[in-house]
């Protein structure tokens, strides 16, 4: 599993950094996490646009979004015919469909549109994505990225030594228990511990809230401010605060993005660390497997 960050700055592009966007890729799938002006350049070099099979949107500020007739349009020209899902807040339909009447975008695949509310899950094959709101002054959502647990492998000697064989296995597998001799075999006694997959947390944009998720493995947070008073009431996180979640929700890991220009990259990196070690500050095209 690969976390690819497109664009990691605060409200309008610089030099070094694009629009919001990072994308996930899992065994050959890619999610897309909001997707900022100019997002098809910065994955180009890195990713394959045909390969994001879905997009989930925080919210509808420009920084987040205007990337996403440019993409589609790419997707069409390269007669790209498998659908894509797009999960968004409140209005995403009305914002999205608005979108597509603005001019001659000739799209060649279905756009699947869904709103998504606090606490939705989005069910996939080997994974989920849950939805919790955020504080943004607008519809807005954080997502969590959870790899669903994987048993583990078969102790075949262990199987064999309780008569297991042939079909059993199957059986086992399917019900996860089996009935031998009168005695009940779990499919617990005769695998290795279950795999605990891994777990992602994007806020998008916001003020600090209550994540409903602990001890994840990559926690993405809102950074934009230094300190309290450079917010000006605006619906953003400081350093301390993205800090402080990480944390509260027990996070390996703490990236912290949405960085505004009027600060050095060495002295967000410094305040970070007074509050929580492992904490770095995202760059366009950097990459983290997990």
């Amino acid at each position: 599993m690969k976390v690819v960050f497109l664009g990691t700055a605060a409200s309008k592009p610089t030099k070094e950094r694009g629009l919001s966007s990072i994308a996930l890729q899992y065994k050959g799938n890619v999610v897309l996490f909001d997707c900022g002006e100019n997002a098809q350049r910065q994955m180009l070099s890195i990713i394959k646009p045909s390969k994001i099979s879905s997009m989930f949107l925080t919210h509808f500020h420009g920084d987040h979004i205007l990337g996403i007739p440019g993409l589609l349009m790419t997707m069409s020209l390269n007669e790209r015919k498998e659908p894509l899902y797009i999960y968004g807040p409140k209005k995403t339909i009305y914002f999205l469909k608005n979108f597509f009447k603005s001019g001659y975008f000739g799209i060649t695949f279905d756009v699947i549109i869904k709103e998504l509310k606090d606490k939705d899950i989005v069910d996939f094959k080997e994974f989920y994505v849950r939805s919790f709101e955020t504080n943004h002054g607008v519809p807005s959502l954080g997502y969590v990225f959870k790899e669903k647990d994987r048993r583990g492998s078969f102790i075949e000697e262990k199987a064999k030594k309780l008569g297991i064989k042939g079909r059993m296995f199957a059986e086992l597998e399917k019900n996860g228990e089996i009935y031998l001799g009168g005695r009940k075999i779990t499919l617990e006694e005769v695998t290795d511990p279950k795999k605990i997959g891994k777990s992602i947390v994007y806020t998008g944009d916001t003020l600090p809230v209550d994540i409903p998720f602990e001890e994840c493995d990559l926690l993405i947070h809102d950074a934009t401010f230094l300190n309290d008073q450079d917010r000006n009431d605006t619906y953003h996180s400081t350093v301390k605060e993205a800090c402080e979640t990480a944390v509260k929700i027990k996070a390996k890991k703490l990236v912290l993005t949405h960085i505004s220009q009027r600060y050095s990259i060495d002295e967000i990196q410094e305040e970070a660390w007074k509050y929580f070690e492992n904490t770095i500050v995202a760059e366009d095209f950097m990459v983290i497997e997990l």
